[in-house]
């Protein structure tokens, strides 16, 4: 008997409705998009579409294994693995200090609703503060430049009643997320038509012509790296031509900062910006005028542009021309989005104070301090390979591939190599995986309940969904909080969440997901019984308000601090951003390196599942094809590129709508090894062109990610098969 049950893709972040069939509760027979889902409206992507392949995966592992002295692994219950885990983790607190033990939880486990909050409330439960995930290597800016700045409680402006949009560097129509207040991935293609259809102006500052730039009324393709220079002319148009609200920024930017900002950008003039952007002086003024004469829209920007050259000054002057020109959500206004996982149905209309951009835990290397609640991934590989008081000796890897993803390769290699104890929770053997001591089989996202955490803050509706574990596959597999809650059980440390204390009393017991979920979101403003109740739901009636600001409310946005102006006459003195990077020689390295999404595959996830494969099992090297003709190399023929770090070998790809003398190549794909010989099977990890500590971000210490420098040329099979 087959049998349809309702669920929503955790692949990424979107979300996305679904509906799957089963056959005898064993088979997963179809798997396609829920069209009666009222905000979705049948809305999938290719990856979502694969749910089916990834359950039934003869390659997914179904339980536990353990490395054996030769380096082999066996396998071994979840039960015996958790003990020798839990007792190893016990040895290290003993001897090093909680500090000792991390965890980093990537972008697979972020997709699990409790799979942070877990993490979290298990590090506290011994006083670890060695929590990583993946938000570090990503888009770190986002947090630390609102902090440095100052919020808005109420938020930017809404996406669904804009009159623009400003997108720095970011492509919701492949990867389904946006910043806030911009394009989310809720059918994002018809969303965007009806957006035009109803006169929004749409602005993309992007390398490539994306799938969304091909809509912009106006296009910048600025040259990567350079996108702190183009966003300070755009602000210096703005305060030069008295664009900006007034009014608003009277109210509530600090005394003089307006001030201080316009002297500082007043060097980036048009033709200086034109120039050292490669885009026309004329479309510069033309995206400035049009952001700033719109009544109602916000600017925001994506993983590329953070992980460029100064990229929290990016994300800070992108946050800084919503303020000046008065972006945000007043009194009497509604949120789109539902944020129904959070407490209060209102926000109030006024500032939350600037405060310290980084104000967590101290690291040991390069003065670096970390967010809040958690520490920077970034400088992971120093704690664990520096020796002395506070050196990670053990690392719980939740949902992620370090040796694809972090920062250095040979590094990370190293580190994981160094460590007293890895874990790795992952359904297939990854390359970081390979290395572990233990591999934690996880339940699939099909056999889990959810809720869907991370767009509640960014569905552009008061939109509630929840899902049961729609099959068993009757295998030894944990969900990533049955690892946390065993390893805590058997030691005994609490693991508190804002529900309450969870009864462990030495074993997990019959918690279920529902009961973890319950902890986790308890002072969710909309009842978790409510969220099972309506499934695929807009409240309509439920949208949160907007009040007026508190009587003695004086917090005010802080556009110039002192740390920005000096950042951005760095930015001036340079004549590139890359500069940032030692070795750097604009002869030597006259390409540069960005990262591309992709439709088929999301990180290092994609191409082990057969329809994923069929369209890729490379990460292509894309090349404008009038750079293709002066490298004198084709599609399909290998390339040879090289950052002042290291070397990867890329199969190259045309991309017409690429800028020259950029080359665009999806990351963290590859395995551990250093070398390129399976390039055509599994791709190459870009983060080997990357050295964690050189060129790094003044408040994040992210490296340069994207905008690598580089040299490229022709190479062969014959010639790296050879090396």
């Amino acid at each position: 008997m087959i049998e349809t049950k309702k669920t929503f893709c955790r692949v990424c972040h979107a979300a996305c409705p679904m509906e799957i069939d089963v056959e005898d509760g064993q088979q997963i027979v179809a798997v396609r998009g829920d069209r009666t889902d009222p905000l979705f409206e049948g809305y999938t992507c290719i990856k979502g579409r694969q749910l089916g392949d990834q359950y039934h995966d003869p390659a997914r592992l179904r339980g536990p294994l353990r490395r054996r002295p030769d380096g082999t692994f066996e396998s071994v219950s979840s039960s015996e693995a958790l003990d020798e885990i839990a007792a190893k983790i016990a040895a290290i607190v003993s001897e090093h200090g909680p500090r000792a033990v991390a965890s980093y939880t990537g972008t697979g486990a972020y997709q699990n609703s409790v799979g942070v909050p877990m993490a979290m409330a298990w590090h506290k439960g011994f006083d670890s503060p060695s929590i990583y995930t993946s938000l570090t290597i990503d888009q770190p800016a986002h947090r630390s430049s609102l902090l440095r700045l100052g919020a808005w409680e109420a938020g930017w402006h809404n996406f669904t009643d804009s009159d623009v949009s400003l997108a720095v560097g970011y492509n919701p129509m492949v990867s389904s997320y946006a910043a806030g207040g911009g394009l989310q991935g809720t059918n994002p293609f018809v969303k965007l038509r009806e957006a035009k259809a109803r006169g929004l102006k749409l602005i993309v500052i992007d390398p490539r012509r994306s799938e969304l730039a091909t809509q912009a009324d106006v296009w910048l393709q600025v040259k990567p790296g350079e996108d702190p220079t183009l966003l300070a002319a755009i602000i210096n148009v703005v305060l030069a031509r008295g664009l900006h609200d007034a009014e608003f920024c009277e109210a509530h930017v600090e005394p003089g900062h307006l001030d201080a900002l316009a002297a500082s950008v007043a060097p980036f003039t048009l033709d200086h910006a034109a120039a050292r952007c490669d885009v026309s002086a004329a479309d510069i003024e033309a995206a400035a005028v049009m952001f700033a004469e719109a009544e109602r829209g916000s600017a925001g920007s994506g993983t590329g542009p953070n992980m460029a050259p100064h990229g929290t000054l990016m994300e800070s002057l992108a946050l800084t021309l919503n303020v000046l020109c008065g972006r945000v959500n007043r009194e009497g206004d509604v949120l789109e989005s539902p944020y129904m996982l959070f407490p209060g149905d209102t926000r109030r209309a006024q500032v939350i104070a600037p405060s310290d951009p980084t104000p967590g835990t101290p690291q040991r290397v390069r003065g670096l301090r970390g967010l809040p609640d958690e520490m920077l991934t970034n400088a992971l590989n120093d704690e664990i390979l520096l020796e002395g008081e506070g050196q990670v000796k053990a690392l719980i890897v939740s949902g992620g591939n370090p040796v694809q993803a972090f920062p250095d390769q040979a590094k990370t290699l190293e580190a994981m190599a160094a460590l007293d104890l890895l874990v790795v929770i992952d359904h297939r053997m990854t390359a970081t995986a390979e290395v572990a001591d233990y591999v934690i089989a996880p339940r699939g996202q099909l056999e889990r309940a959810d809720v869907p955490n991370v767009m509640d803050r960014r569905f552009p509706a008061p939109y509630t969904n929840y899902t049961d574990a729609v099959i068993d596959s009757g295998d030894d597999v944990l969900n990533e909080w049955e690892v946390f809650a065993g390893i805590a059980a058997r030691n005994g440390t609490p693991i508190d969440l804002p529900g309450g204390r969870l009864p462990l009393d030495g074993r997990v017991g019959d918690l279920t997901d529902h009961d973890i979920i319950d902890h986790v979101f308890a002072k969710a403003r909309l009842p978790m019984d409510e969220w099972r109740a309506q499934r695929g739901v807009i409240h309509h009636d439920r949208a949160i308000r907007v009040v007026a600001a508190d009587p003695d409310a004086s917090a005010k946005f802080s556009i110039a601090p002192a740390d920005v102006v000096a950042e951005l006459a760095e930015v001036r003195a340079e004549h590139a951003g890359v500069e940032i990077l030692p070795g750097y020689d604009a002869e030597e390295f006259p390409f540069r390196l960005i990262g591309r999404r992709l439709k088929h595959a999301l990180n290092s996830l994609g191409g082990e599942l057969p329809g994923l494969a069929r369209v890729a099992t490379t990460n292509y090297a894309y090349v404008h094809p009038d750079d293709m003709a002066t490298l004198g190399v084709e599609a399909g023929d290998l390339l040879e590129i090289t950052s002042v770090r290291s070397a990867v070998v890329g199969v190259v790809e045309p991309d017409p709508d690429l800028k020259r003398g950029v080359v665009a190549m999806s990351h963290s794909w590859g395995g551990a090894s250093l070398t390129d010989e399976k390039v055509r099977e599994i791709g190459t990890p870009t983060n080997r062109l990357v050295a964690s500590d050189a060129g790094t971000d003044r408040v994040t210490g992210l490296p340069v990610m994207s905008a690598i420098p580089v040299r490229l040329r022709k190479t062969t099979d014959e010639a790296l098969v050879g090396a």
